[in-house]
């Protein structure tokens, strides 16, 4: 619940951008982030996360944590992934980390063309937002530096897929070790490399 306490001018900006890292990948989870930025403290260099080199994108990760008046990431692991598929994993995800911030939005802004239903605040779809929205470059943001930073340990985990480096993404390094190591625990099962993978355990 959003504190009654709070100015109203205050209350009229808790405005929260929404966006995800990590639908395409083959193995880890989906990451989704919800950021609300304080007007009092802007953030110079907020954009695409994927038009950002990895440097920027820690720097402002640490600005984002430091300034904004709300942030929440939540992470959809592979086994709900290929229980609910990823689309709704994503959905799932959304209403989770708006539900998750403190204080409450009054509204979100969610980049992409499909609102997820039964969220816990008004909402609006923006595509191409991660490009335009200073609060959804911001969750971008969170979510890719959060996911890549769960990658980077899970390979010490489970090495030999190169987690590190491609972060489950579909590379030809990480098909050739996919064929050669099989899927582990934390690839997307239901994802067709995966299955493919799998079909010579099950001849």
């Amino acid at each position: 619940m959003t504190p009654p306490c709070l100015p109203r001018s205050l209350r009229l900006s808790l405005v929260a951008g929404v966006d995800e890292a990590g639908r395409g990948p083959l193995a880890g989870p989906v990451a989704i982030a919800a950021v609300i930025l304080d007007p009092a403290r802007p953030i110079d260099g907020l954009a695409d996360s994927k038009v950002l080199t990895a440097a920027a994108r820690e720097d402002l990760f640490a600005q984002i944590n430091a300034r904004c008046l709300a942030r929440a990431v939540v992470l959809i692991d592979a086994a709900e992934i290929d229980r609910l598929n990823i689309l709704q994993a994503t959905l799932a995800g959304m209403r989770r980390v708006l539900a998750a911030l403190v204080p409450a939005p009054v509204l979100a802004l969610i980049d992409g063309n499909r609102l997820p239903p039964a969220l816990p605040c008004p909402a609006e779809c923006l595509v191409g937002g991660d490009g335009l929205e200073p609060a959804i470059s911001a969750a971008s943001i969170l979510a890719k530096v959060s996911r890549d930073r769960y990658m980077s340990a899970l390979a010490q985990r489970w090495p030999g897929y190169g987690f590190e480096q491609h972060k489950g993404y579909p590379t030809p390094g990480h098909l050739e070790a996919l064929q050669r190591l099989g899927p582990c625990p934390e690839h997307r099962h239901s994802f067709a490399p995966v299955r493919s993978a799998m079909m010579p355990a099950l001849l």
